[in-house]
C-alpha cells in the first residue's frame, strides 16, 4: 500500500466522517424556523427526519455488505455524490412532504459512510483506538459545523441556504474523490495493515449480544440529546445568548466541538486501558450528567450538556473496536453495517421520543430523565462484556 494512498484514504475518512453528521444538526437547527413557516409544533417538525434518521443506520448493513463485496473505495464516491445531492434537493423542497423524503434521500447516502468508512479506516492503522479516535474528532465536528453553518446561513439567506450550500461542498469533494480514483492515486486494499487478534466464537456471540443492547442505548441518547439541544438552549439561555438562531447554533457547536476532541481522548483510552473497564466507565459517568440536564438552566446547563455529549461520543472509539476485534476481518463492513441499525437506525426513534415526550409534558425534565434510565441499564447489560484478562487466557490456551 502506498504511503499517497494511505494519507489520502485518512483524509477522505476524515472528511467523510465530518460530512456524515451534517444533515441532521443542519435540520434541528432549521426546525426552529420551520415551526413558524409551517405552522407546526416541535414534534410535528421534529418528525419529519424520523425516516432520514432511522434510514441513516437501518440502511448500513446493504452498504456494508456491498462494500465488502465490491469496493470501499467505490461506495465512499457513492457516499459523496449521493448524500450532497440529496442534501441541495431537500432545501430546494417546497413542502413538508418533500422535506421529508429528500431528508430521507440523505439519511440513505449517508448511512453508507459509518460501516464503509471505519472499516476502511482500521484495515489501515496500526493503533486501532487511535485512528478511531482521531476519525471520531472529524466526527464530531461534523453536527458542530452543521449547527454553526445553519444558524449564520438561515439568519443571512433563510433556511433553504443552510441545506443548499454545504450539499453543493460535499459534491465538489466527490468529483475531487473520483478523480484521485481515476488518475490511481486512491485504490483499493482488501488486508489489515495490522491483524487483529483471534477470538473464540463464543466470546465472539455474547459481546455482539451485549453490544446489541448498549450501542442501542447510546444511539438513543446521542439521537434524542442533538435533537433536543437546541430547543433546550433557546429556552433556557435566552437570557444569555439572545432569541437568535445563530446565538443557539453556537452553542451547540462549541457541545460538538468538545465532543469530537473527547473522541481522540477515547481512542488512547482503548488502546492503553481493558476495553470493558473504559466501556463501563462512559455509561456510569452519563448518568448524573443526564439527570441534572433535565432540569438546569444558565452556563451551567452548557457545562453539563457538553460533559454528558463528551462522554456519550467519548465512547465510540472503543464500542467500535470491540466490533472491529469480535466481527471476521473478511465481514467488518457489515458487521459495522449491523451496528449502525441499532446505533443510528433503530436509535433514530429518540428523535421521536424527544419530540414526543416534550409535546406530551411542555418540556425536557422527563426527557432526560428516560435518557438516564436508559444509560443506567446500558452500563448493567455492560458489565457482561468478557473482560480482557479472560480473553488473553483462551488465547494463550488455544
Amino acid at each position: 500500500m502506498s504511503t499517497t494512498n494511505a494519507r489520502l484514504s485518512l483524509g477522505f475518512s476524515c472528511i467523510g466522517h465530518t460530512y456524515s453528521h451534517l444533515f441532521g444538526p443542519i435540520f434541528y437547527v432549521v426546525a426552529l424556523t420551520l415551526e413558524k413557516d409551517l405552522g407546526l409544533t416541535h414534534g410535528g417538525v421534529i418528525v419529519l427526519i424520523v425516516a432520514g434518521n432511522m434510514l441513516f443506520g437501518l440502511a448500513a448493513p446493504l452498504a456494508g455488505w456491498l462494500s465488502d463485496r465490491w469496493s470501499a473505495t467505490g461506495m465512499i464516491g457513492v457516499f459523496f455524490i449521493g448524500t450532497g445531492a440529496s442534501m441541495v434537493m431537500t432545501g430546494l423542497s417546497d413542502s413538508s412532504t418533500g422535506i421529508a423524503l429528500w431528508l430521507a434521500a440523505t439519511g440513505t447516502f449517508a448511512s453508507i459512510y459509518h460501516p464503509v468508512g471505519f472499516a476502511w479506516l482500521i484495515r489501515n492503522a496500526v493503533n486501532k483506538g487511535a485512528a478511531l479516535g482521531f476519525n471520531g474528532l472529524f466526527g464530531g465536528l461534523g453536527p458542530a459545523v452543521a449547527a454553526l453553518s445553519a444558524g449564520a446561513l438561515i439568519d443571512i439567506y433563510g433556511w433553504r441556504a443552510a441545506f443548499i450550500i454545504p450539499g453543493a461542498v460535499v459534491l465538489a469533494t466527490g468529483a475531487l474523490y473520483w478523480g484521485l480514483i481515476a488518475r490511481g492515486l486512491i485504490v483499493e486494499t482488501k488486508t489489515d495493515l495490522m491483524p487483529m487478534p483471534s477470538v473464540s466464537g463464543s466470546d465472539r456471540v455474547r459481546v455482539f449480544v451485549v453490544l446489541a443492547v448498549t450501542m442501542l442505548g447510546t444511539g438513543l441518547i446521542y439521537q434524542a440529546t442533538q435533537a433536543a439541544m437546541p430547543k433546550l438552549f433557546s429556552e433556557r439561555l435566552a437570557d444569555w445568548i439572545g432569541g437568535g438562531v445563530l446565538g443557539v447554533s453556537s452553542v451547540v457547536a462549541v457541545v460538538y466541538v468538545a465532543g469530537g476532541l473527547m473522541q481522540v481522548v477515547g481512542g488512547r483510552l482503548a488502546d492503553i486501558y481493558p476495553l470493558k473497564t473504559v466501556y463501563l466507565c462512559a455509561f456510569l459517568l452519563q448518568v448524573p450528567f443526564l439527570f441534572l440536564a433535565g432540569s438546569l438552566g444558565g452556563p451551567v446547563l452548557v457545562v453539563v450538556v457538553l460533559i454528558m455529549v463528551s462522554i456519550n461520543t467519548g465512547s465510540t472509539p472503543t464500542e467500535n473496536v470491540l466490533v472491529a476485534r469480535y466481527a471476521p476481518a473478511r465481514w467488518r463492513s457489515l458487521a459495522f453495517g449491523l451496528k449502525f441499525v441499532l446505533a443510528l437506525g433503530v436509535s433514530g426513534l429518540g428523535v421521536l421520543l424527544e419530540g414526543t415526550f416534550y409535546d406530551l409534558t411542555g418540556g425536557f425534565y422527563w426527557v432526560f430523565t428516560l435518557l438516564a434510565a436508559i444509560a443506567a441499564v446500558a452500563l448493567a447489560i455492560a458489565t457482561l462484556l468478557p473482560s480482557e484478562k479472560l480473553h488473553a487466557a483462551r488465547a494463550a490456551a488455544g
